[in-house]
């Protein structure tokens, strides 16, 4: 039975490539000389990652957070990967802190709306959930790419990529 799986995963080769970029960027920049302005990525746990933005005020914070953006999309990494929904952090003295995690693997929310929008579509095709990842099975490979066509469409919100793709 032919087959595919739904899948949240970043390129992180070209993430790293990006905040390399980014911070050579920073160092080389006039406005950002004397400054704490930098970007970090690091590995939380296996599935885990975060980009840690650092600067010395929000108009820089928001300068590094364009730098790092532009780096993103010249490298062809979705920026919705990344979620900026947290406050900047206060540290010692002037300078701030802004942890934006990379999103990797379908939370369970995701995954069941994944499955409802195949029921509701009435294609001959089954979403099973199978850990941070949907496996969408079909009885046709046009059915599966109608599928994938419909995902999508209706999961506009995430960058959702199609592996494992059986027949």
């Amino acid at each position: 039975m032919p087959s595919f799986d739904t899948v949240l995963e970043p390129n992180l080769v070209e993430v790293r490539n990006a905040v390399d970029q980014a911070n050579k960027e920073i160092g080389n920049r006039f406005d950002f000389k004397g400054s704490d302005a930098r970007v970090e990525l690091a590995d939380k746990s296996a599935k885990e990652r975060e980009i840690t933005l650092f600067a010395d005020s929000d108009f820089q914070l928001d300068q590094v957070r364009d730098v790092l953006l532009a780096k993103l999309s010249k490298r062809g990494v979705d920026v919705r990967f990344l979620d900026f929904s947290a406050k900047p952090v206060k540290l010692g003295g002037d300078k701030l802190k802004l942890p934006v995690p990379v999103k990797s693997g379908l939370d369970a929310a995701t995954a069941k709306k994944i499955q409802a929008a195949l029921k509701a579509s009435k294609l001959k095709v089954q979403g099973s959930i199978q850990g941070d990842a949907v496996r969408v099975a079909g009885a046709k490979r046009d059915d599966l790419q109608a599928a994938m066509a419909l995902l999508k469409k209706e999961i506009d919100d995430l960058p959702l990529s199609f592996d494992n793709f059986r027949d």
